[in-house]
């Protein structure tokens, strides 16, 4: 069960050191998996004549081997810490100031937590996979890795209903209100660290899964789009007004896949 926290976590800040390291280290998970992005190797019968995002070529499907989905898997794991580590960083800041002030281990805690956000993302990713590669296999996804526009249509009218759900309110109240989630979530720990962690990274995956869908609409390496939906996650959870900007962007996505799907 989970323990009731004896902190005030809207306590005193972080010393500079310590924040120093916190964002620093997160910045650099952040910039190492962006650099991954642009260099990153493709599986076999794709090639890349240019940036990333850009059109590649793929004369025929091409059957996947073991090295391929691995591959395909360490895209999309890699992907998830880009874009949504950023969007992470209020929770893990506000978790390592209750656990410095609760005594020794805080950095290992900090690091659990952390690790178990990004694990729930990679349970992500390897469901990502096996989209990616039955829609290979039945030839789906076209030269720039993006379904048919009546598909992508259909995935974007989608996103914009699911963005008004229930279930997509509730998962962004949590990930919205790190002061909520601790007081109801907390375990003592490293091993509770990487529960509430993976319990996060739950929550995360329950409000963004649908804009991750986009990708496959808007093509699986188009890393402007991969740049703006991690942008749009990081403002939906940190500014105000967010049923407006829910409710927003709800139109726009459904306003453009009825676009995409009647007009091409």
């Amino acid at each position: 069960m989970a323990a009731e926290p004896q902190n005030d976590f809207s306590g005193p800040a972080l010393p500079p050191l310590d924040r120093i390291a916190i964002w620093g280290g997160l910045a650099l998970i952040t910039l190492l998996a962006w650099l991954y992005l642009l260099r990153m190797p493709m599986p076999a019968g794709m090639e890349m004549p240019g940036m990333p995002g850009m059109k590649m070529a793929m004369s025929v499907p091409h059957p996947w081997s073991l090295a391929d989905a691995v591959t395909a898997f360490v895209m999309w794991s890699v992907m998830m810490v880009a874009m949504m580590v950023p969007s992470a960083s209020p929770m893990i800041t506000m978790y390592a100031r209750a656990v410095r002030a609760r005594g020794a281990g805080a950095n290992l805690k900090v690091a659990m937590f952390t690790g178990g956000y990004i694990a729930a993302w990679t349970l992500f990713s390897a469901a990502a996979t096996l989209v990616q590669l039955a829609l290979q296999r039945t030839a789906h996804l076209s030269s720039e890795l993006a379904v048919a526009p009546v598909i992508g249509g259909i995935i974007l009218i989608s996103a914009g209903l699911y963005q008004v759900t229930p279930l997509k309110q509730v998962c962004l109240r949590h990930c919205r209100s790190p002061l909520g989630f601790f007081m109801t979530e907390w375990r003592e720990g490293a091993a509770g660290a990487f529960v509430m962690g993976l319990r996060h990274g739950v929550f995360c995956v329950g409000c963004c899964w649908m804009l991750m869908a986009l990708l496959f609409a808007a093509g699986i390496m188009n890393l402007l789009w991969v740049a703006a939906i991690a942008i749009f996650v990081l403002l939906e959870k940190v500014m105000p007004w967010e049923r407006i900007i829910a409710n927003g962007a709800a139109l726009a996505l459904i306003a453009a896949g009825i676009w995409i799907a009647v007009a091409r």
